[in-house]
């Protein structure tokens, strides 16, 4: 470690971070005695992937394989690797994390790298490596999309992205102030974080029962430049907070989390809708989105910002084009509080109500472990090689229950629940 990482480190309130590693261990992934953790992060984030290592050791953990990223060297191969490069992946790799996943190993994602860190690179490379990188690894995101294993993503404050969350501060208080912020949203600015995400996963199940007892057929979405019927698919299953995987592990699979979700029908979505936040997206600012969707597909896509990388996107496979989670996120949650735009999906998502393009999850189904892919797309849930989340609710958004026989529930008024 150099001098000047050293440096940023001491901007990290040390207790706090380890209960992060804690809460990750024991909350997110609740981890098993004997069970293996594979781990990827950034470099930037070794401080918190030592904590990790020693708590889920505590915890029983029978290996914890750590793969670490790193900035420059992504940046190498956009600047010096021959064009072909862009087309391939490490196949060999997620091919490997598939097999560990099949053999019950947990997986625990760590984000905290610059987001906007090929801003300056050429936007076709990026979409051909990105198509590939999603192609290889889709034997590893089916385990992940079908929920077979306990897995969780957590944040650390990378330089890069602090002074772009706060342009206007020297980098050792930028990281200082995105450390606070990812430690109150993730709870451990408490005394007692495992007892808090108790409680909240308590709060957050209360909703998702209520959900399911109303059964609705839609949810329709009124607001400024937005006004969307999401069908809902046949059998969906409210989720929130801690969710148990196939492998009978009880996990909250983001820290933090402030949403309620389920699969929209992939056929049965009508209307139009706008985003009400930005969408970072491999490092481009995709702003101002506003689509019109016809049965269920996007048939009409326009952006301010990024418009030709959200026009690739879409063109990703048949699936990209279609919905595979609706989420509910009341506008005065903690991250809406804050006011920061983290340019991060795993923060943003929490601070308003999400939809997302591409791949369903699995377990938002009723006896969802045990349904085969041919009956999830039967039921409306949608396949893709993408999972994208961004943003359109806000304070001014209205959202109506509708039921099959054309009853209205109110759900949310002003962004909150109604």
């Amino acid at each position: 470690m150099t001098t000047h990482q050293r440096n940023i480190s001491a901007s990290i309130d040390p207790v706090k971070l380890d209960r992060l590693a804690e809460v990750a261990v024991r909350v997110g992934l609740q981890l098993q005695p004997g069970q293996d953790l594979f781990l990827t992060a950034p470099v930037a984030a070794l401080p918190l992937v030592r904590r990790i290592a020693e708590h889920a050791y505590k915890a029983g953990a029978g290996l914890v394989t750590p793969i670490l990223s790193d900035e420059q060297v992504t940046l190498a191969r956009y600047r010096h690797a021959p064009d072909a490069s862009f087309d391939r992946a490490p196949t060999w790799l997620y091919d490997g994390v598939a097999k560990a996943f099949s053999a019950n190993t947990a997986r625990l994602a760590i984000v905290g790298d610059n987001p906007m860190l090929l801003s300056g690179e050429d936007p076709a490379k990026v979409a051909r490596a990105n198509k590939a990188n999603s192609i290889a690894y889709q034997p590893a995101l089916e385990k992940i999309a079908g929920f077979d294993i306990n897995w969780n993503i957590i944040a650390f404050p990378g330089a890069s992205w602090a002074k772009l969350v706060f342009p206007g501060d020297e980098e050792d208080v930028a990281v200082a102030k995105l450390a606070d912020a990812i430690f109150a949203a993730s709870r451990v600015d408490l005394d007692d974080p495992v007892a808090a995400w108790a409680a909240h996963n308590a709060a957050l199940r209360s909703r998702t029962e209520w959900l399911n007892g109303q059964r609705f057929h839609a949810l329709h979405f009124t607001g400024p430049g937005t006004d969307l019927v999401v069908g809902l698919a046949d059998g969906h299953e409210w989720q929130g907070g801690a969710s148990t995987a196939k492998n009978g592990v009880t996990c909250n699979a983001n820290i933090p989390t402030e949403e309620v979700f389920t699969t929209p029908h992939a056929r049965r979505v009508d209307g139009h809708v706008s985003s009400t936040k930005p969408l970072s997206y491999q490092g481009t600012l995709i702003d101002n989105i506003a689509v019109r969707f016809e049965e269920g597909r996007i048939v009409e896509a326009k952006a301010s910002k990024g418009e030709a990388v959200l026009n690739k996107v879409l063109d990703t496979d048949e699936g990209s084009r279609r919905l595979g989670e609706v989420a509910l996120v009341p506008h005065s949650s903690p991250i809406s509080k804050s006011g920061l735009l983290f340019f991060n999906t795993l923060f943003d998502e929490n601070a308003a109500c999400h939809i997302a393009l591409g791949q369903c999850y699995s377990k938002c189904f009723v006896d969802g472990t045990s349904l085969t892919p041919e009956q999830i797309a039967a039921q409306g849930g949608n396949k893709s090689l993408i999972h994208i989340d961004w943003m359109i609710g806000s304070g001014e958004i209205d959202i109506d229950g509708v039921h099959a026989d054309g009853r209205r529930v109110p759900v949310f008024r002003k962004g909150e629940w109604a």
